[in-house]
């Protein structure tokens, strides 16, 4: 299939998970994780009707968005201090945000030019050493703190994850918690779910889902 079939066949996928777990499908946002394809392919997925892309590399990101001014920009890597001020300029939405340094960074960033930076918590749900993240336990605190600091140019819409790598079936308890968290700091959005996974996550929650793959995959 070519790229719009395929785009297609994964937003029929995600309708039906939505469906399936008693959702409205239009409350589950695909972002198209275009990391290291060519602009030709994202020009062509924008022509389909495709506009959320996410990116994991700064200079990648400042690259494709140059070249693509219709697109509405997602960092979904890890962000280093030094790249945030690009990161900022450029994205609608800031998945993994890991320390309260970088949130500081980026308030800092988004003051500068006057913008209010949305940006999700990035938990490490599953405690896996390699994976970055606030432990679940320090949401609630960090939340705290956040609200006695005048951080007015930046707003915490959600929480984001990284399950490892599994079958589907084993990465449903952690969106469960993930989700579980959300609620009770009510936040509303949770990035969550990739190729491999994502119509599990759409099960327990998710509300932006961020698929490569199964996008480019044969084309």
């Amino acid at each position: 299939m070519g790229l719009a079939e395929n785009l297609l066949h994964v937003k029929q996928e995600i309708a039906l998970s939505a469906r399936k777990a008693g959702r409205d499908p239009l409350s589950v946002k695909l972002v198209v994780v275009s990391k290291n394809q060519e602009i030709t392919k994202i020009r062509g997925l924008i022509a389909a009707g495709q506009l959320d892309f996410g990116e994991n590399r700064c200079q990648e990101l400042e690259e494709k968005a140059a070249q693509a001014t219709r697109a509405n920009w997602h960092f979904v890597g890890h962000l280093q201090t030094n790249k945030a001020r690009a990161v900022v300029g450029l994205c609608d939405l800031i998945h993994s945000v890991d320390s309260l340094r970088l949130i500081r960074k980026i308030h800092s960033e988004a003051q500068e030019i006057d913008k209010v930076q949305k940006v999700l918590l990035e938990v490490n749900v599953s405690g896996e050493e390699t994976k970055s993240g606030f432990k679940p336990r320090e949401l609630a605190p960090l939340l705290d703190t956040l609200k006695q600091l005048p951080f007015s140019n930046i707003r915490i819409t959600g929480l984001m994850t990284m399950a490892p790598l599994a079958e589907p079936g084993k990465t449903r308890p952690i969106f469960a918690e993930l989700f579980g968290l959300a609620q009770e700091l009510h936040l509303r959005e949770l990035s969550m779910g990739m190729t491999n996974d994502y119509r599990v996550a759409i099960g327990e929650g998710a509300t932006i889902v961020r698929i490569g793959t199964a996008v480019f995959s044969g084309t």
